[in-house]
């Protein structure tokens, strides 16, 4: 037997922690995927820890005034391990990117649940939402900074400071373009899962490349904060020190960008191009 395996036809019910340490991530991935074995479960879960407790650190903004870091790290810790048994390695997404959307997911439902965000910048968020709405579909293109700030009817020094504040409260906002759709009785984006049928893959391949082309009609600025970010799971400040800018332009730069995908993606999903 080697790296922990059995004879031929036969899979290890035991494990020693020796026998586990030499197994790679991926090969413990491909046996517990293969065996269903609970016992590596655990082990394969804490192996991500270093994730967790990235995306934690993150997203520290949205919890601070309620949670610890290690509160979120345990609540991270069972969206992970949940996360696990319904990954599939065969439909090419990284286990990666699957699981840090569904740890932020975890967070924003339990700040959501907390009542994070103070009413003032929920409601200043929503004006910027459907005014930016509105210039989009009068102009056909993005509206700029002055021109959102001139239906607001605030100077342009107010719409970035409230721009910069609402940055939060747009982690994740896309989903909520595709839980509306469902919610609509459109079609929602497939997560890859093994129970997905072969138009689900459709659709999610159709979204994907969609939200791609938007972010592609982003600015380079708001191209490199959304790639830092969403995949690199880096945070606010330190975007900030990469890009070497101050911590609340990023905050801009990030609710910008976000407000123009989700411009593109209802356009889409709307077939109102």
């Amino acid at each position: 037997m080697s790296r922990g395996t059995a004879s031929a036809g036969q899979e290890k019910l035991t494990w020693s922690q020796k026998e586990l340490d030499e197994l790679t991530t991926e090969e413990l991935f491909q046996t517990y995927k293969r065996t269903g074995n609970e016992e590596l479960k655990w082990p394969l879960v804490m192996r991500y820890v270093g994730l967790v407790k990235t995306i934690a650190l993150q997203v520290r903004g949205v919890y601070s005034s309620f949670a610890q870091v290690d509160d979120i790290v345990n609540e991270g810790l069972l969206t992970l391990a949940s996360a696990v048994d319904k990954f599939e390695p065969a439909k090419g997404i990284k286990f990666e990117t699957y699981v840090s959307k569904r740890i932020r997911g975890a967070v924003i439902d339990l700040a959501r649940r907390q009542d994070w965000v103070p009413r003032s910048v929920r409601r200043r968020a929503r004006d910027i939402d459907r005014v930016s709405g509105e210039l989009f579909s009068e102009l056909g293109r993005y509206p700029t900074d002055r021109e959102m700030a001139e239906r607001l009817g605030i100077s342009q020094d107010q719409y970035q400071e409230d721009l910069a504040n609402s940055s939060m409260c747009n982690v994740l906002s896309l989903d909520a373009i595709f839980e509306d759709r469902e919610e609509n009785g459109g079609a929602e984006l497939p997560d890859g899962s093994q129970d997905s049928r072969p138009e689900d893959s459709m659709l999610r391949q159709e979204l994907l490349e969609t939200l791609t082309k938007g972010i592609e009609s982003l600015r380079e600025n708001e191209q490199m904060v959304i790639s830092l970010y969403y995949q690199k799971n880096l945070s606010m400040k330190e975007i900030a020190q990469v890009m070497e800018v101050s911590e609340p332009r990023i905050s801009q730069l990030h609710s910008r960008a976000i407000q123009k995908l989700k411009l593109y993606m209802n356009q889409y999903m709307t077939g109102s191009k």
